[in-house]
Order: structure tokens, then C-alpha cells, then sequence
């Protein structure tokens, strides 16, 4: 499920602004961004940034796009390998076959 961003503009607990006030408030994105940080990818397929990090480097999930010097993970790169991922049903069957 999509979880928008937090903007400036989002009030905190005690009715107050959250943010500081030399913030530029941000836009609420109305649909999930393309590109995404490390962090934001390791979210999104439900993992640590540490095994995120472990799968990229196995090359189960990909590497980075660059734009500039920003390093950034399109999100249906990360899709595409999620669905290659082996359910956990296929992943027992898998090493059952390789045992026998």
C-alpha cells in the first residue's frame, strides 16, 4: 500500500507545525515516486537496507540508476526482481529436488 510522504505542512501531536520554519513545505505526492533512495527501496520490498544491500550485490535485486550524482532504484526494476524472488513454498521444494 502507498504511504505519501510527510509534508511540512502535516500537524504534530500538540496542534503545533511539524518541521522547522525555514522548511520550504513540500508537495503531497499523489502517486508513488519512480525512483527511490536505498532506504526507500529497502522498504519497499520489505527488508533491511543491510540485506537489501546483500541482495544487490548477489544481483537478486538491482543496481542503481544515476541521475547526476544521486544514486537511485526505479521502482519497477525492484518489482521485477521481487517477483523472480522464489515463494518460501518453491524455495524448500528447490532444495528438496537438490538434495535427492
Amino acid at each position: 500500500m502507498y504511504r505519501p510522504r510527510c509534508t511540512c505542512d502535516e500537524r504534530d501531536h500538540s496542534g503545533g507545525r511539524s518541521g522547522t520554519a525555514t522548511s520550504a513545505p513540500r508537495r503531497e505526492l499523489r502517486f508513488p515516486p519512480r525512483g527511490m533512495s536505498r532506504i526507500e527501496a529497502a522498504e519497499y520490498v520489505g527488508i533491511s537496507p543491510s540485506l537489501f544491500d546483500t541482495l544487490v550485490r548477489d544481483g537478486r535485486m538491482p543496481g542503481p540508476k544515476l541521475i547526476n550524482s544521486r544514486t537511485v532504484w526505479d521502482r519497477f526494476a525492484l518489482d521485477r526482481a521481487f517477483d523472480q524472488l522464489p515463494n518460501r513454498d518453491q524455495a524448500a521444494d528447490d532444495e528438496w529436488s537438490a538434495a535427492v
